[in-house]
C-alpha cells in the first residue's frame, strides 16, 4: 500500500472493523453537527448539494471522538510511518447529496463549468489569495486521510484522483520553489506554474475513482491533483448522503523543505 501511494498517488486499504467501529461513532457526531442550524448555514453550500464541514469533527489529536478509541489502522500507522506521529486536527465532514454540484455561492459560471466538468480538481493548500485569488502555498500538509462514514456506491460523488499527478505538481513546485528558503515560499506566487501542472496533469494521468465503504481508508499524496465527481443519476446512498471524514495534517516546521522533499 505504502508502494501505491509513492508510486500512484493514492492507496485504498481493506475494511478493518476497528476502524467500522470508528466510522460508525463519527457518523453519529458529523449527523449532530450537520443538523445544527449554525454549522448548515456556514457550511451547506453549492445549493444545498454540499456540505463542506471543515474542521467539524469534535476529534482529539489521536482521533479520539467522545468515548471512542484513538483513530487506528493500516492506513493510518501507514501516515504515521512516512511522515512522523503528527496531531490531527479536527477532521472535515463532507457530504454530498443527489444533485451536486449545483453553483457554490459566488463562483463564476467558469469555475462552475470546470466543478461540473474537472471535478473541482485541486491540489489542498494551494489557497487564492487577494482580490485576484493569486495561488501561494498557505498550507503544508503532510498527506491527506479519508475515511467514508456512509454506504454508498461509486456514483454518489466519489474522490477522484489523477494517478501520478503528485510527480507532476513536485517537479513543477520544485522550479518555482527549488531556489528559495522554504520559510518563504508561502509568498511565491504558484498561480501560473500550478495551472500548467494541471493541465498536463489532466492530458497525461489516468482519472480514478477512489471509493470504498465504511472501514477502509484512502491515503492521498499531498501533491496529487484531485476532487470530487459529480452525482449520478440513480446513485445508491443513504438519506443522509456520501459522507467522509478527511484529515490533513501539517508539517510544522515551516523551514523544512518536507512538503516537497518527502515522499
Amino acid at each position: 500500500m505504502v508502494a501505491d501511494l509513492r508510486d500512484n498517488g493514492w492507496a485504498l486499504f481493506p475494511a478493518e472493523t476497528a476502524l467500522r467501529d470508528w466510522a460508525a461513532e463519527a457518523r453519529v457526531a458529523a449527523l449532530d453537527f450537520i443538523a445544527d442550524p449554525a454549522q448548515r448555514a456556514q457550511w451547506l453550500q453549492c445549493e444545498g448539494t454540499w456540505f463542506v464541514g471543515v474542521d467539524t469533527l469534535p476529534n482529539d489529536t489521536e482521533g479520539r471522538i467522545g468515548a471512542s478509541a484513538p483513530l487506528q489502522g493500516a492506513a493510518w500507522d501507514a501516515a504515521r510511518l512516512l511522515y512522523g506521529a503528527l496531531p490531527l486536527h479536527p477532521g472535515q465532514v463532507s457530504v454530498t447529496y443527489p444533485g451536486y454540484p449545483r453553483p457554490r455561492a459566488g463562483e463564476t459560471e467558469a469555475a462552475f463549468r470546470y466543478r461540473l466538468n474537472r471535478d473541482a480538481a485541486h491540489v489542498d493548500g494551494l489557497l487564492p489569495v487577494g482580490d485576484e485569488r493569486r495561488r501561494k502555498l498557505h498550507e503544508r500538509h503532510a498527506y491527506i486521510l479519508g475515511l467514508p462514514l456512509t454506504d454508498t456506491d461509486e456514483a454518489a460523488s466519489p474522490l477522484v484522483v489523477w494517478e501520478g499527478s503528485h510527480e507532476i505538481m513536485r517537479r513543477a513546485f520544485l522550479d518555482a520553489l527549488g531556489g528559495t528558503p522554504p520559510e518563504h515560499w508561502h509568498g511565491i506566487d504558484l498561480t501560473e506554474v500550478y495551472t500548467a501542472a494541471r493541465r498536463d496533469a489532466f492530458q497525461t494521468c489516468r482519472r480514478v475513482i477512489v471509493h470504498g465503504p465504511p472501514g477502509t481508508a484512502y491515503l492521498v499524496h499531498r501533491l496529487a491533483l484531485h476532487g470530487v465527481a459529480p452525482w449520478q443519476d440513480g446513485a445508491n446512498a443513504p438519506p443522509e448522503g456520501r459522507m467522509v471524514a478527511y484529515f490533513r495534517p501539517q508539517f510544522e516546521d515551516d523551514t523544512d523543505d518536507a512538503w516537497l522533499r518527502l515522499p
